[in-house]
């Protein structure tokens, strides 16, 4: 069972309009005088992304004043590098003005068939994808000038089938997987030059939930390591159940440390974490619901407490809402979350030092699915992945409020899933080493 067969049918079609295009057209600038429309710039068509990586930097349609193409400019003009994982299209490659929010793609990657989630090496010089399909595989990739894509080593076996999240453990020597379609978690060794080994552990769920359609066996959605790098938790949407482990850093191996259950019913999909690390935000994706949870970083124990829609009251009784991705600003006052079905992303108040929510508001997200949340490593930009419209929706985030308000029209991409915003300046490598050497250039200047 695959999530897009099963949730395909509330809107295939957008999907498939968008990955027959195979293209990316780049809407109008933020901030444009005009307005804009989702026409392409003038003097420029769509574009698309080639095989083998970036383009040489110029920006679809034209280079702009504040483009990529001016070598040494980057820094100045706040340009960062962005990735786009999607189904179907490959990885786009792209620019983002942290300014204006105008974000404008360079160039692609296709040797990837289903690339739905991409999470940074610590340098910010290797980029890890997954493949969701049903021999699920992951790979490294070397990022060279202007963000450029090559593979590093060959792609390695997760071990299970459809994986839909993966994280890079805060060691830098060892990748975690989610294997949806069969419930288990992969862990994967990181050489020196970032390259995958072959895998090391994988850990089988069991058990199934109340849903017959969606609960019939484990599906583990999420895994990630605590803030404190101490444990490694997995999110299973089948089990409603999240599991927390122990990696052992010499043999890549999880010994089990506890299970925290969710509300029967809910499918937990994924969490995020307070940057305090007390509390943990888990998204229910059946239910329609994020949870506040308690979180004890020196067991790894989770506490699921109090459950809120993540709808308001007068939303009404519309298509069924799927909430999705979920992220915490850094400076822990607000979480946001997005909803598929009512198509729009949830707002929601920090209270109580982090353990409680209180909703704010619903903003559109720019199109239809939103998927993937993006919160830019500034906190000054939220970018949503809008799958079946094939839309990325740019929104400005009041520091103050934490309101969204969106920077100009969104930006067409085939459907787009995973949105990978970094603090990795755009343009040309100074050092020319795609792996950096954690000075200088060869930084991701606070790339996570």
């Amino acid at each position: 069972m695959t999530r897009r067969r099963v949730l395909g049918v509330l809107g295939a079609v957008g999907v498939a309009a968008a990955g027959a295009a195979g293209t990316v057209a780049v809407s109008r600038a933020a901030g444009q005088a005009d307005g804009g429309t989702d026409a392409p710039r003038p003097g420029g068509g769509p574009e698309a992304p080639g095989s083998g990586g970036g383009s040489d930097g110029a920006t679809a349609g034209g280079r702009g004043k504040d483009g990529p193409g001016k070598r040494g400019r980057s820094r100045q003009t706040g340009v960062r590098s962005v990735y786009l994982g999607s189904f179907g299209a490959g990885i786009t490659i792209g620019t983002y003005d942290e300014r204006t929010g105008a974000l404008t793609a360079t160039g692609g990657y296709h040797g990837i068939g289903d690339p739905s989630f991409l999470a940074p090496g610590p340098t910010g010089r290797v980029l890890y994808a997954l493949d969701e399909r049903s021999d699920g595989t992951v790979r490294a990739l070397a990022v060279g000038a202007r963000g450029a894509l090559t593979p590093l080593g060959p792609a390695r076996s997760t071990g299970g089938d459809h994986p839909t999240h993966l994280a890079v453990h805060p060691t830098g020597r060892h990748l975690l997987t989610a294997n949806y379609g069969s419930g288990s978690v992969a862990v994967h060794p990181i050489g020196p030059d970032g390259a995958l080994g072959e895998r090391t552990d994988l850990v089988r769920h069991t058990g199934s939930g109340p849903d017959p359609e969606r609960q019939e066996g484990p599906h583990a959605h999420q895994v990630l390591p605590d803030p404190a790098g101490r444990f490694v938790l997995a999110v299973d949407l089948g089990t409603d159940t999240v599991y927390t482990y122990r990696l052992d850093p010499a043999r890549g191996r999880l010994a089990p440390v506890s299970r925290a259950r969710m509300t029967p019913g809910s499918g937990p999909r994924h969490l995020a974490f307070h940057p305090r690390g007390r509390f943990a935000y888990v998204v229910g994706e059946l239910d329609g619901t994020v949870t506040v949870a308690g979180y004890d970083p020196r067991d790894g124990r989770l506490d699921p407490r109090r459950s809120l829609p993540t709808l308001p009251e007068d939303a009404g009784r519309g298509e069924r809402n799927y909430p999705a991705g979920v992220v915490v600003s850094a400076d822990g006052r607000f979480v946001y979350v997005s909803n598929r079905g009512h198509d729009s992303v949830a707002r929601f108040a920090v209270t109580n030092g982090g353990g409680g929510l209180r909703l704010l508001d619903t903003v559109p997200c720019g199109g239809s699915w939103p998927r993937g949340l993006g919160l830019a490593p500034s906190g000054g930009l939220l970018f949503t992945g809008n799958q079946n419209s094939g839309t990325v929706g740019v929104f400005r985030v009041d520091g103050r409020t934490g309101a969204l308000t969106p920077a100009g029209e969104p930006f067409r991409a085939p459907s787009p899933v995973c949105v990978l915003p970094l603090a990795l300046p755009a343009g040309p490598h100074a050092d020319g080493n795609p792996h950096g050497d954690g000075s200088g250039n060869g930084t991701a200047d606070g790339a996570p």
